[in-house]
């Protein structure tokens, strides 16, 4: 029983929970009450839009905690004065002089919640933290920081951090560590690359991250824009409640395949086998591509006449050659050279001109560079190209593709990438992902893709060397946060190395972040498959669990495998929390009837636009990356190796989906387990 001093404590705090609610539905009644009127029709639509961002940023969800910790700062310690401030999602001011009653969590004077420590105390005396229960404050825990020489293990800490949950992925504030929270907090011009074990919180911290960034230089974002890139759909429907929840609907979400589809405006409906993928995704398609759209350039073959009143005006060809290379020289893009070009020829007309005694002026050599004879000769000498032709042409004609590919590739990786049965056109062409990835640098050849100010990529290890150039040029003159794990790459041009993704990025300067404790795999589930390791990632320093729990392992050999899998899907569903059914992707079919045998309600990963509105969940093991799950029964792991083009793909695949569980793991199989987890 709590005694009477901790009951005062929590009514108090209850209390002021009451009143910041009340304050935070003030100020949405105000912000509701604005009209949006501009000096224009742009710009009141602009007010409305700013409008209605406030309205969904002061959105209150009564089953989430409105705060979840509080500092206490000490004028004797060097704070201004003593003062209370309550840590939350969002900021919350009172009626009377805007006195704050919720400080934002990404507000500098939060920072003492996550970094403060004994010895450190950073001007405060107390931290706070509190527990709810469906948004009702429950418990609290507080911690001295200036008498406490070690850390105290928090129950309220631990509790959150392995909270069984329903649904999508939620935000971590209330639980940030001080590792994450540096990464979290820095800079906006600071690229970073998290190196993240399973159950690190990489993929949080990364969305907290973008967070942080719109709160920190909301100005300049707003401007230029920030976008997280997931591996697939169904990643994204997971993490798409988190920004959100914090106020933040500002960032756009993608995937490798819709970035480029949408900025290409191709759909993608074929696919390529593992060799011609692996070429059309290697680096040295770049210098390829750069010498096929430049090879059209042409040289003159008769001067230029331009005929003007009764004068026939020349520029001989050498002369048109020499401003083509000059162009050329100067690094533009191919559009703006093409469009200077004309300018260029008209202003050796002008000299012409001007050398007979005229007195040309600007507006003669607009009418020169737009008329005819100048348009026709510089079409033949810097010809139209539209990247999707460039690209049929490319994998559909030998001999182009030869001359791009000279020295580049081998003869054999040329007829790996080469159509073996070209369509007619574009739009008759089953373009692939790689395809359209080779598409849209060639787009980026002849017009430079726009740049965010920001852009988060998550799973990154599975990118090729061309798909990461893709992303990079969206950050050309930004920076970038780039999320993953070595030991997770599952594509079989996924990447060795971070220094060699980050050069593919444009990011070579980007620091390097190691996280290795997990707070949400429990420790006998990353024991286990950290088995795996010493071979599918030996270069990688192995994570251990920070949590007391060691969670549940069980291991269930036997021959009627679909009735030990039904058996530990009831068995997970009989505790709290999500379940997670993964398999091997040819299974899905055969473990989706054994289920719809039992009265078992369950979604299909993938198969349509993702909710995570069901407990149980079958998952394909191509889908599982990113996601978890309170309560996981995984069906063959031999099966899931197999699946995959080499053993060692394989076993990394398997290590994905063996560390999706925040609780308990079921392994139920009738093969051999792989050597290496059986040791």
């Amino acid at each position: 029983m709590p005694d009477s001093d901790d009951t005062d404590v929590l009514s108090s705090e209850r209390q002021h929970l009451i009143e910041s609610r009340a304050a935070l539905r003030r100020m949405r009644e105000h912000t509701a009450s604005l009209q949006a009127q501009g000096g224009d029709r742009v710009s009141t639509e602009h007010l409305k839009q700013v409008l209605y961002r406030r309205m969904k940023a002061l959105e209150d969800d009564p089953t989430v905690p409105l705060f979840f910790g509080r500092l206490d700062y000490d004028a004797g310690l060097g704070a201004e004065h003593d003062e209370v401030l309550y840590i939350g999602r969002r900021h919350v001011v009172g009626e009377a002089g805007g006195e704050p009653m919720v400080i934002d969590w990404r507000a500098g004077m939060s920072l003492p919640f996550y970094q403060a420590r004994p010895g450190d105390p950073m001007r405060v005396r107390l931290r706070r933290r509190f527990g709810f229960h469906s948004g009702r404050l429950t418990a609290f825990e507080d911690e001295d920081l200036v008498r406490e020489t070690s850390q105290v293990d928090s129950q309220i800490l631990e509790s959150e951090i392995e909270r069984p949950r329903t649904g999508p992925m939620r935000d971590i504030v209330a639980t940030i560590q001080p590792e994450q929270d540096s990464i979290v907090r820095a800079g906006l011009a600071q690229s970073l690359c998290v190196q993240g074990a399973p159950g690190t919180g990489k993929t949080a911290v990364g969305l907290h991250r973008a967070a942080y960034l719109l709160y920190a230089f909301r100005d300049q974002l707003s401007r230029s824009g920030v976008m997280v890139v997931g591996p697939n759909d169904s990643f994204l429907s997971y993490i798409a409640d988190v920004l959100p929840a914090l106020g933040e609907i500002d960032a756009s979400q993608a995937t490798i395949t819709s970035l480029v589809s949408s900025a290409t405006k191709i759909t993608i409906k074929g696919f390529d086998l593992v060799p011609a993928a692996l070429v059309k995704g290697d680096a040295r398609m770049a210098e390829v591509l750069r010498r096929a759209v430049w090879g059209h350039l042409g040289t003159a073959s008769t001067p230029l006449v331009v005929p003007r009143g009764a004068h026939q005006w020349r520029v001989p060809g050498y002369v048109a050659d020499e401003i083509v290379e000059e162009l050329k020289t100067r690094g533009v893009r191919y559009e703006a050279g093409r469009a200077m070009l004309p300018q260029r020829l008209a202003h050796r007309v002008l000299l012409r001109m001007e050398a007979s005694g005229d007195s040309p002026d600007d507006r003669v050599q607009n009418a020169v560079a737009r008329s005819r004879p100048v348009k026709a000769y510089a079409d033949q000498l810097w010809p139209p190209l539209d990247p999707a032709k460039l690209i049929l042409k490319l994998l559909t004609d030998a001999d182009f593709l030869a001359r791009s590919a000279e020295g580049i590739l081998t003869a054999d990786e040329q007829r790996a990438i080469l159509s073996r049965k070209p369509a007619r056109s574009v739009a008759a062409t089953s373009w692939s992902l790689a395809d359209v990835v080779l598409i849209d640098e060639a787009a980026d050849l002849l017009n430079r893709t726009p740049s965010l100010g920001h852009v988060i990529l998550d799973e990154a290890q599975d990118l090729s060397p061309m798909q990461l150039r893709a992303v990079g040029r969206r950050a050309s003159t930004g920076s970038v946060t780039v999320l993953g794990d070595l030991a997770q790459a599952t594509t079989p041009w996924g990447t060795r190395s971070w220094r060699e993704s980050l050069d593919h990025l444009g990011q070579p300067d980007t620091v390097i972040e190691e996280l290795v404790a997990g707070f949400r795999v429990p420790g006998a589930v990353i024991d286990f498959a950290a088995r795996l390791l010493p071979t599918i990632a030996p270069g990688l320093r192995p994570p251990h669990s920070v949590r007391r729990h060691r969670g549940e392992l069980d291991l269930r050999r036997g021959s009627a495998t679909m009735t030990g899998l039904v058996q530990a899907v009831r068995a997970a569903l009989d505790h709290e929390g999500t379940v997670g059914v993964i398999v091997a992707d040819a299974a899905v079919a055969t473990v989706r009837t054994a289920l719809e045998a039992q009265p078992i309600g369950f979604d299909v990963l993938g198969e349509e636009a993702q909710a995570f509105a069901t407990r149980v969940e079958l998952v394909p093991a191509s889908l599982a990356k990113g996601l978890e799950f309170d309560h996981v029964v995984l069906l063959e792991p031999h099966d899931i190796v197999a699946g995959e083009p080499d053993e060692v793909t394989g076993l990394r695949r398997l290590y994905v989906c063996l560390t999706r569980a925040v609780t308990s793991l079921v392994v139920v199989h009738s093969r051999d387990l792989p050597a290496v987890l059986a040791a």
